[in-house]
């Protein structure tokens, strides 16, 4: 029997480390609060919890042990990461053209399902919904494409048709990096 190897000890040579600023900004921010907020008030309950004298059957010491590794890895991570990132800014010349940051309204043509969605990178997707990494199937299908394009998608689940019925840049004012 094959072994699940944890995705964090993974490579991540496949993903992409473009970012857009908005999403590097909510990483610097979690961050942020993970080594300011979360971070000492985790310290403070690990000693009180083993100020109380036997660590052994101490649930509240193993639980904040834990989580204050927990934390320490996702910062670990999120400062390697970020240093690594390629921040990309929308540019005029993308108008009318998928490219990476663009907002892109598909449509299903086996289905007939509408989809609206934004690609972006890979640390970008987590929570939210409307976003999909530009290392999917579906984003690396459209890239470079314009409305009124179809594309045929290959996925596990197999062949998709879709045709792009918009596509727009949100711009947001972003002084970051």
């Amino acid at each position: 029997m094959r072994r699940k190897i944890p995705e964090s000890t993974l490579p991540k040579l496949n993903r992409s480390q473009m970012i857009t600023a908005e999403g590097l900004q909510k990483l610097r921010d979690e961050l942020d609060h993970l080594w300011k907020v979360e971070r000492p008030e985790t310290t403070a309950k690990v000693s009180w919890a083993a100020s109380l004298g036997d660590r052994s059957e101490n649930a509240d010491y193993h639980y904040n042990k834990k989580r204050l590794r927990e934390i320490d890895s996702r910062v670990r991570y999120l400062r390697k990461c970020i240093d690594n990132f390629k921040v990309i800014h929308y540019h005029p010349s993308q108008e009318g053209k998928v490219m990476f940051g663009a907002w892109v309204e598909v449509e299903n043509i086996d289905r007939g399902l509408k989809r609206r969605f934004r690609i972006v990178g890979y640390e970008e997707i987590i929570g939210n919904k409307d976003y999909i990494s530009m290392d999917s199937p579906l984003a690396k299908a459209l890239l470079n494409k314009t409305e009124g394009d179809e594309v045929v998608v290959k996925t596990p689940a197999g062949e998709f048709n879709w045709r792009i019925l918009k596509i727009d840049y949100e711009q947001t004012d972003t002084s970051d990096s």
